[in-house]
């Protein structure tokens, strides 16, 4: 069974599922900063780790996989969540190679009826340094609702390249102004901070993805 960290209240209409980025877990302060945000307004969150980095807890410290092989752990969490007895709207996604494996697999949940969007939280567009090994074929044609929150600053994809991917129109990339991969802006520099960015993600995803007429099995 997938081990879970919940926010929020156990009766949230729309529950969110979210999986860490390639290098810090389920409780880093990024993620647990999003929960918190995303908790406060009303949602209930869930997090939760992929084998090698829940493995890691017990010194064993393995490099992180291929995301293409981790997808059935991504299913077989949504399906753990079910089980646990979580009804209502369920909204997948992640930071950086969480939010691509849950992008990988959305598709498949969303035709189920099991999910009703997609969240990503810094995309990893391609390796920093190397624009050519584009991660997005399967971005091209994908039907479900989905929002990008991507920094301005990230070294992932910069604004210039996404905005040549071609990518699906049920994509909508919500840039952050002067984030980086963590989304945070400097606040000297951009005038924002950390706070005004999570405020929304918050918003935007409350608007876009958890209003009624969003469909749910």
């Amino acid at each position: 069974m997938t081990y879970f960290l919940f926010d929020g209240p156990d009766t949230a209409p729309v529950t969110i599922l979210l999986a860490h980025g390639a290098g810090a877990p389920m409780d880093s302060a990024s993620m647990a900063a999003t929960a918190k945000a995303l908790s406060t307004a009303g949602f209930r969150v869930a997090r939760f780790e992929f084998y090698y980095m829940a493995a890691r807890r017990y010194g064993h410290r393995k490099p992180p996989p291929r995301a293409e092989t981790v997808n059935p752990e991504y299913v077989k969490a949504i399906a753990d969540l079910r089980a646990k007895g979580v009804t209502g709207k369920l909204i997948i996604g992640g930071k950086s190679m969480g939010g691509r494996v849950a992008s990988m697999v959305a598709d498949e949940m969303f035709a189920k009826g099991e999910i009703v969007g997609l969240v990503c939280l810094g995309y990893p567009f391609h390796p920093p340094g190397k624009p050519e090994q584009l991660r997005t074929k399967h971005l091209i044609d994908l039907t479900t609702p989905t929002l990008i929150f991507q920094g301005t600053r990230d070294e992932f994809g910069a604004k210039e390249e996404v905005a040549t991917y071609g990518l699906s129109d049920a994509i909508e990339v919500v840039w952050l102004e002067d984030g980086d991969h963590d989304l945070k802006p400097r606040k000297a520099i951009s005038g924002f901070s950390a706070a005004d960015h999570l405020k929304t993600i918050v918003e935007t995803i409350k608007a876009k993805l958890a209003q009624p007429h969003v469909s749910s099995s």
